[in-house]
């Protein structure tokens, strides 16, 4: 991912691109490949919510022949020891600050390491402090999942007017809350909102329009 992701001629936020908690590893593939060949990505995020060691293990051998064909990077929720051993770009943490450290120690400078720090600006400075690649504020929309806490706009205008590591914004995403905060974050993550839909290509192609 890069530190300077609004770069691009259009000059709007980069996408995210973030696995379902769940697929079928002999058809989503081809989902994955049709997205990524219709829509520039930034990066992906392999987030099965499987403990099963082969299961991801599988996934994350499948999903990377698609990214990394298409020079797409491609990280995992969590789990470093998988990360290294199927030759992916990094992984993505959920603990806001507490094992960047470790994890940077492990995988080495050049992965990307990144991290969730929901609505917190504090952990999300520490985060960066200790060398988080990007940090990830959210939830952005309205949902009932956690405790109701959203990461509000003034967060991410603050953060992107005061702070140099990009930060990304996902969570219950609308194509109303991207056109919102387009002007406020460097990436979108963006998932289910996409997934659950019809026509995943043209979902995200919905919500990229709204980038202006």
């Amino acid at each position: 991912m890069s530190d300077q992701p609004n770069s691009d001629a259009l000059d709007r936020p980069q996408i995210y691109l973030i696995t379902p908690a769940a697929f079928d590893v002999d058809t989503f593939p081809a989902e994955l490949s049709a997205v990524l060949d219709a829509h520039e990505i930034a990066c992906v995020r392999l987030a099965l919510a499987t403990k099963d060691e082969e299961t991801l293990g599988r996934a994350a051998d499948a999903c990377r022949e698609v990214c990394h064909a298409r020079d797409v990077a491609i990280v995992i929720d969590s789990h470093v020891a998988l990360a290294e051993r199927h030759g992916l770009d990094g992984v993505h943490l959920t603990d806001g600050a507490r094992t960047i450290r470790k994890v940077r120690k492990i995988l080495g400078d050049d992965a990307i390491v990144g991290t969730y720090c929901g609505a917190s600006r504090h952990d999300g400075m520490t985060a960066g402090e200790i060398g988080a690649d990007y940090i990830a504020f959210g939830p952005v929309g309205d949902t009932d999942l956690g405790d109701g806490t959203k990461a509000e706009k003034e967060l991410f205008a603050w953060w992107s007017e005061m702070i140099e590591v990009p930060v990304v914004a996902e969570g219950a995403l609308t194509v109303d809350i991207v056109r919102d905060l387009t002007s406020v974050t460097d990436f979108f993550a963006i998932g289910e909102e996409i997934w659950t839909t019809d026509d995943p290509v043209a979902a995200l192609g919905a919500m990229i329009a709204v980038m202006s």
